[in-house]
């Protein structure tokens, strides 16, 4: 098996020659399709979160070891089945549903394998998609994609995922009635855009630095965009919004979007963080009451968000984000891309095709 490892923090991936796991009871050895390359991957390799003021919130303080094959937006096709393992065909597309939990404590056993306090999430606690093999610890994980294609499906499992659980917190009438407004144009931000439209939403207005961003989420059906340095970002959220806003996902998480969005809110509007950026927001707790908003972080999404998104897509023929094919001999190369901020939509690694082992 040949995967591209972190091997110590902040260094470049390692290609790595090992044995290819053998599965047993009911797990699922899958050969590796498609796999997503995302910002996560950055701060999993880089080792930290920024908490501000000097603060960090490191991976080991999260209980991550190193090695470790990044990658959690993964298709695949089974290769080998362990004895027990049942649901899964030969020669079919399979996308991974990599947050899993424990299976024991109160919120797996409601389903919220992503609130697990002992999570093992492919790609940051076992081994995940930058390799040519996965080992998937049990079928229910996997969700068939018939003949969607891998490299459009694979994104679905973070940043899909990730927007869409997002997107179904906002009240239905207002994510219907007033447009969202979106900060970071990004592969996630591209997703909202999409993902809008498709839940009957008003649309999007988006706000980025990157004119180039920009014109992707216009390409992608955004109502208008704005510059995120613009002296007059509220003035021009409100004359396209035609007043103020009353739901905002940021997909960046720095302090200057969080604080932009507030700026922005209508009284009871909400504000729901999935980027992770880093840094510190003052908030006036004042404000709170005051303004009635909600400031909620939302943390990908739960096995059956990932099915009900899988179903509509299919259903709807919904285009997804932009993806650019690289070999997965280019990770590293991808990965500083992404970081670089030279990536509009999501790089998705291939590995060598090759016929199943049974």
């Amino acid at each position: 098996m040949i995967s591209f490892d972190v091997t110590a923090f902040g260094q470049e991936l390692k290609r790595t020659v090992g044995p290819t796991p053998v599965p047993q009871g009911r797990e699922v050895l899958l050969r590796t399709l498609a796999a997503g390359v995302c910002h996560t991957d950055i701060h999993t390799r880089q080792g930290w979160y920024d908490l501000g003021k000097g603060k960090r919130l490191t991976m080991a303080d999260r209980g991550l070891t190193l090695p470790l094959t990044l990658g959690h937006e993964v298709v695949g096709t089974p290769d080998a089945l362990g004895e027990d393992a049942e649901g899964v065909e030969a020669g079919r597309n399979y996308l991974l549903f990599p947050w899993i939990g424990c299976g024991e404590c109160p919120q797996c056993r409601r389903g919220r394998e992503t609130l697990c306090g002992r999570p093992r999430y492919h790609g940051i606690f076992r081994p995940g998609g930058y390799g040519d093999h996965v080992l998937v610890p049990d079928p229910r994980y996997l969700i068939d994609i018939g003949d969607l294609d891998p490299l459009a499906m694979a994104p679905l499992a973070c940043s899909g995922l990730t927007t869409y659980s997002a997107l179904r917190k906002i009240d239905p009438e207002i994510l219907a009635a007033e447009p969202v407004l979106l900060f970071g144009c990004g592969g996630l931000g591209l997703m909202v855009v999409t993902l809008v439209k498709a839940l009957g939403g008003r649309g999007v207005i988006a706000v980025d630095l990157d004119p180039v961003k920009r014109r992707a989420a216009l390409d992608a059906g955004a109502l208008g965009t704005i510059d995120g340095a613009a002296p007059d970002l509220k003035e021009q959220v409100q004359a396209i919004a035609g007043g103020p806003i009353w739901a905002v996902v940021d997909c960046v998480g720095a302090p200057s979007t969080v604080q932009a969005g507030i700026d922005a809110l209508a009284k009871g509007g909400h504000i729901l963080v999935i980027g992770l950026f880093g840094g510190e927001t003052p908030l006036p707790i004042p404000l709170l009451p005051l303004k009635a908003m909600t400031l909620q972080g939302s943390y990908v999404g739960s096995l059956e968000e990932l099915r009900a998104l899988v179903g509509l897509v299919r259903d709807q023929g919904l285009g997804l984000i932009p993806t650019h094919r690289r070999r997965l001999d280019e990770a590293e190369a991808a990965l500083q891309d992404l970081e670089a901020g030279r990536v509009a939509g999501r790089i998705v690694l291939e590995p060598a095709p090759r016929e199943p082992a049974f």
